[in-house]
């Protein structure tokens, strides 16, 4: 069987020595340091730059559709109001036109009646004339008129049917 586990290193290398000519190896490492250090602050800044970019599009955004779906609330209650005003304008309408239907009936049926008064008014009037001239006889001869002349007079009239 093959062990999982490699053996121990057993190379001892001696103990750490800083070496007098590494100084140049060690600048360039310190000034890669620096750059990483520097890069590192720039893109933390420019992340909190970010971050507050996007919450303040956020804030925006939320201010914005909040103002939307209040326009949008005004403007359904105003479409309600209307609908509610366009169905009884609707209904008015109907009332006015079954009123000027009974209306219109009403005038045919007066019209009729003066047409019926107006054809006939002619002879009407004839009759009416000879009926108040009936009554003047009758008067006279309740006065005591002569009848004689009475009698001429009615000739007269009756010549006139």
């Amino acid at each position: 069987r093959h062990s999982s586990r490699s053996p121990p290193c057993t190379l001892h290398m001696g103990d750490y020595e800083k070496n007098g000519g590494s100084s140049g190896v060690m600048t360039i490492l310190q000034h890669i340091l620096n750059d990483a250090k520097g890069m590192e602050e720039e893109a933390t800044r420019a992340e909190e730059d970010a971050q507050k970019t996007y919450e303040e599009f956020v804030k925006e955004t939320n201010a914005s559709v909040e103002a939307k779906n209040a326009e949008i609330t005004n403007k359904e209650e105003i479409k309600g109001q209307d609908d509610i005003a366009h169905v009884a304008a609707k209904e008015a309408q109907k009332s006015e036109e079954d009123e000027l239907k009974q209306l219109s009936t009403y005038k045919a049926q007066w019209h009729e009646r003066c047409d019926l008064l107006m054809q006939h008014f002619d002879e009407r009037q004839a009759a009416a004339d000879e009926e108040i001239e009936a009554l003047r006889q009758a008067k006279s001869i309740l006065s005591g008129a002569k009848y004689e002349s009475l009698a001429a007079v009615g000739c007269s009239l009756r010549g006139r049917r």
